[in-house]
């Protein structure tokens, strides 16, 4: 196995985004493709090599850009400020998302039938989103993510199964709007399953996280149990067997 990564630049219509691809290269046959949508900060070293480890399961990854020109933040600030632009133009966070599983379903490498999409805080919000939006794709995977429903659609059919991994004491997404999103989706229509970790709060999966003011705290045991957990889902989804 040789994982190649690369920058990968597509459009949401004029805006030039800039996200990473991630595979390997010795496969020849179209294999599913997996989007992952950043935290707060932009698609940068974390989600970069999040998408190396998807590429070593099997897959095509596609580390999506929301911001534009792939731009990263370098503090609570700027962080806070990149991700209100989009946070609150819910239709432009939908439109990001549907741009990037629309290059990932094009790329020649990619089962355009199989295809899913995870997201780590903010973009586990963006990930639900996609998922709000009817779009097709096969499965959606939140880690740690923010889960305020949107105000500008009404959700009808969600079509992907969906996978909430959630730390119960996140200050950012408390257990209220777990029974929320449960029951939106349920709504919706939509397979979902909600696996929540006692102890845990927001950003478990972020060996950096160590936060205890703002709840961003990393735990090991969370973040180990969550990526089993997204693996059995994706080769689920995916009928691998």
């Amino acid at each position: 196995m040789a994982i190649t990564t690369e920058a990968f630049e597509y459009l949401d219509g004029s805006t030039l985004l800039r996200g990473q691809l991630a595979c390997d290269d010795t496969w020849t046959d179209p294999r599913p493709g997996v989007l992952i949508a950043h935290t707060w900060a932009g698609c940068g070293p974390f989600e970069q090599g999040k998408a190396a480890d998807i590429a070593e399961l099997g897959y095509v990854a596609l580390a999506v850009d929301m911001y534009g020109g792939g731009i990263v933040g370098h503090s609570t600030e700027e962080n806070a400020k990149l991700m209100s632009v989009v946070l609150e133009d819910r239709s432009l966070l939908q439109r990001r998302m549907t741009a990037a599983l629309d290059a990932l379903k094009a790329l020649p490498g990619v089962d355009s039938e199989r295809t899913a999409a995870i997201g780590y805080c903010f973009g586990g919000l963006c990930v639900l989103d996609l998922a709000r939006t009817g779009a097709s794709f096969q499965a959606a995977v939140s880690f740690h993510g923010l889960l305020n429903p949107p105000g500008n659609i009404e959700v009808a059919d969600v079509s992907p199964r969906v996978l909430v991994l959630h730390g119960w004491d996140d200050p950012m997404a408390k257990p209220d709007s777990v029974e929320a999103l449960a029951e939106e989706f349920t709504r919706a229509g939509a397979d979902w399953q909600v696996h929540a970790y006692g102890r845990t709060m927001h950003a478990f999966t972020n060996p950096e996280a160590n936060n205890l003011d703002m709840g961003t705290v990393y735990n090991a045991q969370a973040d180990r149990r969550s990526w089993n957990s997204m693996r059995q889902f994706l080769s689920d989804s995916f009928d691998l067997g």
